[in-house]
């Protein structure tokens, strides 16, 4: 554990190994793999650094540490990726190290700028919510984004400009075959190129199939519970959750949270008026107890613990809290005293009902975000729309995994969960802004190859199955490696940190093998010419944001000689 309590243990450090792995075998280079590690590790440190440096001015949990490290690792590596894929393609083909590092960072890197932004705005969005501790989480967690992609589009350069040409495919190996055989016309069937031909031949069964699927694992989410969680959710060899169960197995579950009752009145007694409200209290369902009013330094106000049937993150508890409130005025109507309750227990409930209320409001922008970018960026109306409904499936199918593992108890044994209860308050928002990122940094990635195959050809399915050719082997590589970055941090014993790592690590498994590279292609063979349909008018009206650089591709490489000197 570090002075802010991040823990950085063997399942971390195997999940990154995994990646090193992964990366060696996409590039067949330990020097590739290297350099993509190389600047994903220095982003994350200058990350965590300016976090470090805030701790004497903000209140900074671990848990925003640990979110930051997992975030700033695992999309560090992945944009490193992507540009570093396209340089190593274009240094195959013959272009100059530094004309190929300079066009890979116009393209490929364009597009991680872009996916990068998605993040960023996605998490900084936590602030708006007006909780501290989660708007500490968001910032930390959008800066160390914010650094990744800094990182992958300035030192990485740097990096491949000392490399210069011993970062070229070996000529012979499979990289240098797949890079100067663009279309396959050498006979070479990728095993992306059979996948997608696969998905492609019966596209509206594979549609049904995998929709069906998703559909099936987001049931649980219709269950979904929001709450903070409390120390029954600490490890069980902890003296915090060893308290806990002894006073839940001897008094009660109840007094593990007790509600703090505040009675104030404008005139006469402030003891009389809390008795009398303290009687009222007693009569409410799911009570087990009201203890004495306790006299503040104002003669007006007392304080009364209320001690509920149940534990701080039961239902029962939640639907006191509120009947409490809802009893307010006629108990001012009785005794002539106000009421207001809180406590750590009610403090909980109220920020798990805030981001409940913010869950939905919150995707519909994430949702209409992506339909205006992806809109934009394809000049197409299937493509977002596609891309859109494809995002959700993701997140309802994620959270339909996580309530069946950490609210339902199903393979808890299994895996270890020593508590299973209400799902983390948060954690259905980090998932949509990260999903959300991730989600559009592969669909341009793909989409764009089929469009540009399209654009040349103008044949429909054709273009899809050709287009992905290269493509869905880099996103197959970057979803592993998030893959196992994410579930590096679920063996940690932290409540915050180990249903949000499960959360993402899934997340990014569904959409990029499921929706990117099974459902995207059967739906965009399924529309045939229709995908690319944009109307006229609105085509005039969007702006062209060319994320993946298409002109700097096409524009003619011009190399401009020095002057001559005159004697």
């Amino acid at each position: 554990y570090g002075s802010n309590g991040v823990h950085i243990g063997p399942s971390e450090i195997i999940g990154v190994g995994v990646a090193v792995l992964v990366l060696v075998v996409t590039f067949g280079s330990l020097l590739a793999a290297g350099m993509s590690l190389l600047p994903a590790l220095l982003g994350v440190a200058v990350g965590l650094a300016g976090l470090f440096a805030l701790t004497p001015a903000v209140s900074i949990s671990s848990t925003a540490v640990t979110l930051a490290l997992m975030l700033g690792l695992a999309v560090g590596i992945d944009y490193i990726l992507f540009i570093l894929t396209r340089h190593r393609q274009q240094l195959a083909r013959g272009t100059d190290p530094r004309e190929s590092i300079a066009l890979a960072n116009g393209t490929a890197g364009s597009a991680v700028v872009f996916a990068g932004s998605t993040v960023i705005i996605a998490l900084a969005a936590l602030s708006v919510i007006g909780i501290p501790f989660l708007t500490v989480m968001g910032l930390g967690a959008a800066g160390a984004v914010l650094v990744a992609v800094l990182a992958a589009i300035t030192l990485l350069p740097a990096l491949a400009g000392f490399a210069g040409t011993r970062l070229t495919p070996k000529p012979g190996s499979k990289e240098a075959r797949r890079a100067t055989d663009p279309d396959g016309s050498a006979g070479r069937t990728t095993l992306g190129a059979r996948w997608v031909r696969t998905v492609v031949a019966k596209p509206l069964l594979t549609v049904l199939a995998v929709a069906g699927i998703l559909l099936a694992l987001a049931l649980p989410a219709a269950d979904l519970r929001l709450a903070l969680p409390d120390n029954a959710s600490a490890p069980v060899t902890s003296t915090e959750r060893k308290a806990y169960d002894t006073v839940g197995d001897k008094f009660g579950p109840g007094f593990n949270g007790p509600l703090l009752v505040l009675t104030e009145t404008d005139k006469g007694s402030g003891a009389r008026a809390g008795a009398q409200a303290a009687q009222k209290l007693r009569d409410l369902k799911g009570v087990e107890a009201v203890l004495p009013p306790v006299p503040t330094r104002d003669a007006a106000q007392t304080v009364i613990q209320v001690i509920p049937e149940t534990g701080p993150d039961s239902a029962r508890t939640d639907r006191l809290v509120r009947d409490i409130r809802a009893a307010a005025p006629d108990i001012r109507e009785s005794t002539g005293a106000t009421v207001a309750v809180t406590g750590t227990t009610a403090v909980n409930i109220d920020v798990s009902t805030r981001l409940s209320d913010s869950l939905l409001p919150f995707m519909a922008i994430v949702v209409g975000l992506s339909l205006i970018l992806l809109t934009v960026v394809f000049r197409s109306l299937v493509v977002p729309l596609k891309a859109a409904f494809g995002f959700l499936l993701s997140v309802a199918a994620s959270l339909g995994l996580v309530v069946a593992l950490f609210q339902w108890g199903w393979l808890a044994d299994t895996l270890g969960l020593a508590h299973t209860g209400p799902v983390v308050s948060f954690l259905p928002i980090i998932l949509i802004g990260v999903l959300f990122g991730l989600a559009m940094d592969y669909e341009v990635f793909l989409v764009s190859g089929m469009r540009e195959e399209w654009v040349h050809t103008g044949v429909a399915r054709g273009s899809v199955i050709d287009g992905a050719r290269h493509s869905v082997r880099v996103v197959t590589a970057a979803a592993l490696i998030m893959f196992t970055v994410f579930a590096g941090f679920f063996p940690l014993d932290d409540a915050l940190i180990k249903p949000i790592a499960f959360a993402l690590a899934v997340g990014v498994a569904i959409d990029a093998f499921a929706v990117r590279l099974t459902l995207v292609p059967a739906v965009l063979a399924l529309a045939g010419r229709h995908a690319w349909w944009l109307p006229a008018w609105l085509d005039r009206v969007l702006p062209d944001l060319d994320v993946e650089g298409t002109r700097l591709q096409k524009a003619p490489q011009v190399r401009h000689k020095e002057p001559e000197r005159v004697s």
